[in-house]
Order: structure tokens, then sequence, then C-alpha cells
């Protein structure tokens, strides 16, 4: 397996690179800013990209996805899901407000639904709604990689949770996020967050102090 994390922009949001050497098949989740950066480690890995994913659509995990788009071709779709689509449409609106000049990103047309499974050679994505930051957060499960492994974006993070002050956001749903779809994982599961360091599923259980597991 094929996996690149790395963060991007003035947010600092971790774009990630996922993929099956074997199948020379990759995917881009959360092309959130520097997409020449991007492509060029997209370029670099040498497999070939079949789609863009998002965790959600906030400015700093979307605004580069016009340009990673462009570069890779119209053939390669940009996957969302359907709860998002007014956050992500609204990127050129969030831009203004944080003094991030951006161009409206391309309209999705992989529609992203919980339960989904997305194939990457012998890797398969399973798609969960994790709403709460955003209304229409997914995280990534993966199966057939080396170890157990999820994304999820502003979800969760190594020690803390996503912002719910922002517009479609609840704690209360994220909190029945965390402990339904993400907390009902494996302890030793791996977690890449949107911002910072990963961290485990058994160590967000044990100690976050925003929403423990049982």
């Amino acid at each position: 397996m094929h996996l690149d994390v790395f963060p991007t922009g003035p947010f600092q949001a971790n774009c990630v690179l996922i993929g099956d050497e074997s199948a020379n098949v990759l995917a881009v989740v959360d092309p959130g800013d520097e997409g020449e950066l991007i492509v060029d480690r997209v370029r670099r890995s040498g497999l070939e990209p079949t789609m863009i994913l998002h965790t959600h659509g906030h400015l700093d995990h979307a605004s580069a996805t016009g340009e990673v788009r462009d570069a890779l071709g119209e053939a390669v779709p940009v996957g969302l899901h359907p709860d998002e689509i007014e956050v992500y449409r609204r990127v050129p609106e969030q831009g203004r407000a944080y003094g991030v000049p951006t161009t409206p990103p391309p309209e999705p047309d992989l529609w992203l639904n919980h339960g989904d499974r997305l194939r990457l050679g012998a890797i398969e994505l399973e798609v969960r709604h994790t709403p709460g930051h955003s209304p229409g957060g997914v995280s990534f499960v993966v199966h057939g990689g080396p170890e157990p492994l999820v994304i999820v974006g502003d979800a969760l993070f190594a020690g803390s949770i996503g912002r719910t002050d922002l517009p479609g956001g609840s704690f209360d749903v994220l909190q029945r996020s965390i402990l339904e779809q993400l907390y009902t994982l494996q302890a030793d599961t791996r977690v890449v967050c949107g911002h910072g360091p990963d961290t485990t599923i058994g160590r967000e259980k044990n100690s976050n102090p925003f929403v423990r597991g049982s």
C-alpha cells in the first residue's frame, strides 16, 4: 500500500495519497492547498490517480481541488457526500472570509454515501458518514492494507475533535458519529487526521477529553 500524508497551505490540513502499488492506482484525499505540490507528489508516486475524494468541503480541504483536477485530467472523478454540497460550493466565500483567495471547485461527479466501498486495486475504502464538524463529513475505513487504518478528516484529532461551531456543525451529532462510526473500529486502528499527527482508536477512546469511549 502506498500512503503519503502531508500538510498543505496556511491551515496545514493534511492531504492524503493512498493507493495500491501492485495495481498502479491512487486516490487523492482532501487536496486543500498547494495544488502544484500535491500533483508533484502524485507524479512522484508513479501511480495512476483514479479519484479525488473529500472528507468534507471546507476551504482547507478542498481549495486546490480544481487545480489538481485540471492537472490530473477531467476523467478523474471528484467525490463528495451529498449533504456536503452547499458547504463545498461556498469554498470561495470561505476563502474571502479568511483572506485566502480561491476559485470555485469543480462540481462533484462521484457521490459518496454511507456504506459505499471504493476499490483501489486490492484496497477498499469504506465510506462512513461522520457528520458533526460539517453536515456531509465522511471517514474512509481502509480494508486490505497492511494495518487497520481510517482517514477521518476533521472528525477526530489526537486528543481533540473537530470544531462544531461552524455552519452545519453540532457537538451532539459529532459525538454520535465518533462513538458509533469510529470508536467501533478495533483499538489498534491507525487514525489519519485532517490536521496534526496520527493517533489510534484505542488511544482516543481511553483518553480523548471531548469524547471518551465506553
